[in-house]
């Protein structure tokens, strides 16, 4: 999170945490990026994420009230879709679809892969209309395994867990 705050792409605009009764129990964030589309263009799109809820409060309609507020807030601003990686389970609830019924493919994934984590919505409808590329991910993602291990050396160890609707390890 800190690394992505730095980040020039970093909307400070679209940076919320969810709080109850003075506890933070929740956040999202944006990041500008583009899809270098088919015809030479580069459409300016939003990522997402991370985002989360506290894990003893997941599954009670937190996260959907955080993300719908959030998607709202990016829409109000004049962004015009969003597309990241999640759970189509989850995120089809909020008006997300697969990127590629939307003409988007995402970087560095060969043909024929599968796709089926990529999502995408439309702020503004029709935004994609006539649209189709290549989804770049922003650089402040892509974080050095060493800089991690660093960082995560500064509190106490914790046991990393596989969670229901997680998609990678």
């Amino acid at each position: 999170m800190h690394v992505l705050r730095n980040d020039p792409a970093f909307i400070p605009e679209l940076d919320f945490v969810m709080e109850q009764d003075g506890r933070l129990i929740g956040q999202n964030m944006f990041m500008k990026t583009v899809i270098n589309a088919d015809d030479g263009r580069d459409i300016p799109v939003l990522t997402m994420g991370p985002i989360g809820i506290l894990p003893e409060l997941k599954r009670q309609g937190y996260g959907k009230k955080l993300l719908d507020f959030s998607l709202k807030k990016a829409a109000e601003l004049g962004f015009g879709a969003v597309l990241f990686e999640g759970n189509i389970q989850f995120y089809s609830h909020c008006g997300f679809d697969y990127a590629r019924k939307f003409g988007i493919r995402y970087h560095d994934l060969p043909e024929g892969s599968d796709d089926s984590f990529f999502l995408c919505r439309e702020l503004i409808p029709g935004y994609l209309s006539g649209v189709t590329g290549v989804y770049q991910t922003p650089g402040g993602y892509y974080v050095d395994d060493a800089d991690v291990e660093s960082f995560d050396r500064q509190f106490p160890p914790k046991e990393k867990l596989k969670l229901p609707g997680q998609l990678f390890d």
